[in-house]
């Protein structure tokens, strides 16, 4: 069942730019290898502890993207293998990053989490407070992390008008940003949005990145 979901998966993504980030949170190592059989190489963790446990034990090939709100006490468990940390919220977690990685004399990538939901409890930034840190002279200065993109959760809801103009929202302000501060700068390319309810959409919005979870190991 995880192959064939992971196959459908990558059918829907043919033709387009967007890959599929396998959102492995909570499951086990043996679902995980089974994944990973059945060719998927993206893993999204939401909790720190669960990657670090998990990451031993499987392919060295796995890009590991940490997609939940991180602690900067934690970084240093997952900086010596992390690919990617897509919920960056604020200088002081990307300045914690730069001295993990810098230890272990890697890069570790990051995109910038942007607030778009109608919800409150969902984090990230504004379009203001992610201009405040590329400005700031410590962010130029990093030489370990190299943020490449942006990502969001849109709001949990049924209404595709609102999710389009929220998804449409995000590709705006990497748009922006990009034309800002990344003029000819091919790294800087990811719109990670859309889950498993609402990742068509956000496909048909640019993103380049889609986080799903229940659709390929079922409902929680």
């Amino acid at each position: 069942m995880i192959s064939e979901n992971i196959r459908f998966f990558e059918s829907q993504l043919e033709g387009t730019n967007c890959r599929l980030v396998t959102v492995t949170k909570t499951h086990s190592v043996e679902r995980l290898q089974e994944a990973y059989d059945a060719g998927a190489r993206l893993f999204g963790e939401n909790k720190v502890q669960e990657m670090a446990a998990k990451q031993p034990k499987l392919p060295a090939d796995i890009e590991w993207h940490l997609i939940g709100h991180l602690q900067t006490n934690k970084v240093k468990y997952i900086a010596p293998f992390v690919h990617t940390i897509q919920s960056v919220d604020s200088l002081k977690l990307l300045l914690e990053m730069e001295k993990q990685a810098a230890k272990h004399n890697r890069i570790i990538n990051g995109l910038l989490q942007f607030h778009i939901a109608a919800e409150e409890t969902k984090t990230g930034l504004t379009l203001a407070e992610a201009e405040e840190i590329f400005q700031s002279d410590v962010y130029q200065a990093l030489q370990h992390v190299h943020l490449t993109g942006v990502m969001a959760i849109a709001t949990n809801t049924p209404d595709e008008t609102q999710l389009r103009r929220e998804f449409g929202e995000l590709r705006g302000y990497f748009e922006l940003l990009k034309a800002k501060y990344f003029t000819g700068n091919e790294t800087f390319r990811e719109i990670s949005m859309g889950m498993s309810s609402d990742y068509r959409l956000a496909i048909a919005e640019g993103s380049t990145l889609i986080r799903v979870g229940s659709a390929i190991f079922g409902a929680r």
